[in-house]
């Protein structure tokens, strides 16, 4: 079964790798068999992260030693859902890229970089050691920054290069800076492996001084505001598939990037650093939802309310309690699925629309296409929170866990900064409902003639995707145990190593 480990993040990589450099030969790839290729690798990879999330197997061999960086691939509770989580949106995005493939290249190069930031988020889910985990993230950024820049959006060029541009220079400040915080720990400890690190104790100044680097670094990528701003711009221009990637992959790599390599190694500098961060996830909260409320482009909107979500999870994470930690893991998971359904399909009505702004007058999405507009009211009620759906448990129990903080956290603060999330929740009805208002039930009664669009709804592989993503949603509010279960024994043991 360890052949599972290595068989899950190299088959994408290496089948994405031969894609794009069999794009530059004389005889192109074909559509069809990059569409192919994509899906039977994708489903492999996603067959062999079952078989890790069952069996659990471990690798574990000297690589560099040295700078003490091993070989080490394997899983425990926290990193078993994002596993499944990227290999399972991985096939569904495969399969949404062949109703919906944007302009601007060539297919095979299109399916190609699909498959490496899959192959790069699985790798990433698998390491166990700070410098492959650094080298993993990285495997996915060029593939990304070519989605975004090439196959974005083609309407606007200038705004399509700005936003690959600026993708590309606020993430790799955060890579530079979680580089060094990762190098200053490795030499300290002697060894880069996860366990190592979260052995070892830097003296408390030095834990506050990394572990400050490295929140700035992993909350670019996030992202933590005010360091969002490269968010919405990207979404706004990518590819419904590189959205849907960017989303529940890239963003759950930087949390868990700060359970790996701030939290668990670094205890103390997080207590003192845990009410500013708090602070700044708060205030992310309040301001997504407020941009929200005024946005016109929907699919900006629903970036700027990735802002908001990711608030949450930061929130519980710097709570220093179980409670909060599972809160920021399951909303994490939660995330990634409500968002995902929503770029699939805000994409497909995009598509047909030709454009997203919410002050054309259309007719009601209900009456022309049922099935996605079922889809998106399921999408906007779970992003609400709304009870019995995915988004409720990661925000109530992360209002939880700030409520009665642990260790030496401000309690008096913590519980503000609680009551403040608790209005973001607020805020999120009131924007999902006004989108609901505008999209589901239409706004040409009475007003100017509704705008011509076709009268199409979800078939085939677009219908399949968006219900699978619907079914996740009500699965994940209904029994959210199961995940709950999961995550419980290796928080416990995360939180009994911190001293916490």
């Amino acid at each position: 079964m360890v052949a599972a480990l290595l068989v899950a993040p190299l088959a994408p990589i290496v089948a994405g790798l031969a894609l794009v450099v069999g794009d530059r030969s004389a005889r192109a790839v074909s559509r069809h068999t990059a569409y192919i290729v994509s899906l039977v690798v994708t489903v492999l990879a996603l067959l062999a992260c079952v078989v890790i999330a069952v069996q659990r197997p471990v690798l574990d061999r000297q690589w560099v030693p040295e700078i003490g960086m091993r070989l080490h691939l394997a899983v425990d509770g926290i990193s078993v859902p994002l596993l499944l989580m990227t290999a399972a949106v991985g096939v569904l995005v495969v399969l949404h890229a062949r109703h919906e493939q944007p302009e601007g290249g060539t297919p095979a190069t299109f399916f190609g970089c699909l498959l490496l930031v899959i192959g790069g988020g699985i790798a990433s889910f698998l390491v166990q050691d700070a410098i492959s985990f650094f080298v993993a993230f990285e495997v996915v950024l060029v593939p990304m920054w070519v989605l975004i820049g090439r196959f974005g959006d083609r309407r606007d060029a200038r705004e399509r290069s700005r936003a690959a541009n600026t993708f590309v220079l606020y993430t790799v400040l955060g890579s530079t800076l979680m580089l060094v915080g990762i190098l200053t720990m490795t030499f300290a400890a002697g060894t880069s492996d996860f366990a190592g690190l979260a052995a070892h104790r830097l003296p408390a100044g030095q834990q506050t001084a990394v572990a400050l680097i490295l929140l700035i670094g992993l909350g670019i990528k996030v992202p933590m505001w005010p360091l969002h701003s490269w968010l919405p711009r990207a979404h706004t221009v990518a590819p419904t598939a590189g959205s849907m990637l960017l989303a529940a992959v890239l963003l759950k790599m930087g949390t868990y990037g700060l359970v790996r390599l701030v939290i668990a190694p670094l205890p103390d500098g997080v207590q003192r650093l845990a009410p500013y961060v708090a602070t700044l996830a708060v205030i992310g909260i309040i301001w997504g939802g407020l941009v929200c409320l005024v946005e016109r482009s929907l699919k900006r909107l629903v970036a700027w309310s990735s802002v908001a979500h990711m608030g949450f999870v930061l929130l519980g994470l710097m709570s220093g309690t179980a409670i909060g930690l599972q809160a920021a893991l399951y909303a994490n998971i939660a995330h990634g699925v409500i968002s995902a359904l929503l770029f699939a399909v805000v994409g497909g009505l995009k598509h047909r629309w030709g454009s997203d702004d919410l002050d054309t007058v259309r007719r009601s999405l209900r009456d022309i296409s049922p099935r996605l507009s079922l889809a998106l009211v399921i999408g906007f009620a779970a992003s609400m929170g709304l009870p019995g759906l995915a988004g409720f448990w990661g925000e109530v129990l992360a209002i939880f866990g700030a409520w009665s903080p642990g260790g030496d956290r401000p309690l008096g603060w913590f519980r503000v900064l609680a009551a403040v999330a608790s209005v973001g929740a607020v805020l999120a009805a009131a924007y999902a409902l006004r989108v609901l208002r505008i999209v589901w039930q239409g706004r040409a009664e009475g007003g100017a003639p509704p705008a011509a669009e076709p009268e199409t709804d979800a078939h085939g592989n677009e219908w399949l995707v968006a219900g699978a993503l619907s079914v996740a949603a009500i699965a994940l509010g209904v029994v959210p145990v199961v995940l709950l279960h999961t995550t419980s024994d290796a928080v416990t043991h995360l939180m009994a190593v911190t001293g916490r």
